[in-house]
């Protein structure tokens, strides 16, 4: 190759090489003996599977983990339905107050999450919500960015195409369905890998409307490894981080192509 084609590709073996060291440093720690954790070796001296072991036999790893993928499979769910619907009512229909209704939701996203905890938490503790999975659920069911997100792509279907279905007898929920949906499946699949990730990941508001152990998410429960419960386990929680990432990559290995897609068809009209 040409020097002046290989240097991109320099460029990118640093950038990944930069990018995945952190995730290398960490499953070299959770193979690692505790005394053996601050040493340099990226290589483990001799790698062991006991704090694997530990972490899923003397914790309640197993159930944060269950916790998480309940939580996080169907906000997933309620978002993929609520925001695809919702944007493409706003892209397809003409009624009163669309556009202001549009940027309502739209002003949700400047928002940031923390003023939004203390009306959420009166809210939970009004109606009994604390301590609960719908407590944890419900702030993270419907987006204002996916809602944006789908209504830009609605907007590329042609008018034609479900004027021709609404001819051909088919009623709305069905156009929705088996017309609109198909149409922007790339969208919806970026769109579902945002949702996992952010409430897979989500902390601050799991670990304010929970108290029992039970209930704790993974992000909440790896945290209690380095609070006076497990005094600061490095090697514990290298192990839950190590474990806990497996859902993230396989998620996106299965919806990666969709996602390229997605982004390349934002440019398109």
């Amino acid at each position: 190759m040409k020097p002046g084609k290989l240097l991109p590709y320099i460029a990118l073996i640093i950038g990944a090489v930069v990018m995945l060291f952190p995730f290398i440093w960490m499953l070299s720690t959770s193979l690692k003996a505790p005394m053996d954790i601050f040493n340099l070796n990226i290589i483990p001296e001799s790698a062991t599977l006991a704090n694997y072991i530990e972490v899923l036999q003397e914790s309640m790893f197993i159930r944060w983990f269950l916790n998480s993928v309940i939580i996080a499979v169907i906000t997933t769910v309620s978002v993929i339905f609520f925001d695809t619907l919702v944007g493409y009512i706003i892209a397809k229909f003409t009624f009163f107050g669309r556009k202001f209704l549009f940027i309502v939701i739209l002003s949700t996203l400047m928002v940031p999450v923390e003023m939004l905890i203390i009306p959420w938490y009166m809210m939970s503790s009004e109606l009994g919500w604390t301590n609960t999975y719908w407590g944890i659920l419900f702030p993270g069911l419907m987006t204002g960015f996916g809602v944006f997100l789908m209504k830009q792509f609605m907007e590329q279907i042609p008018e034609d195409l479900l004027n021709a279905a609404r001819i051909d007898g088919m009623n709305e929920f069905s156009i929705f369905f088996k017309i609109a949906v198909p149409q922007v499946w790339p969208a919806i699949s970026a769109l579902g890998i945002f949702s996992f990730l952010s409430n897979w990941n989500a902390f601050l508001w799991p670990l304010i409307v929970t108290e029992s152990s039970s209930l704790r998410t993974l992000p909440v429960g790896l945290s209690y490894f380095s609070s006076g419960e497990a005094e600061s386990q490095w090697h514990l929680i290298m192990t839950g981080a190590t474990i806990s990432v497996i859902p993230l990559i396989l998620v996106f290995i299965l919806l990666q192509r969709h996602i390229i897609k997605g982004i390349v068809l934002t440019g398109m009209k």
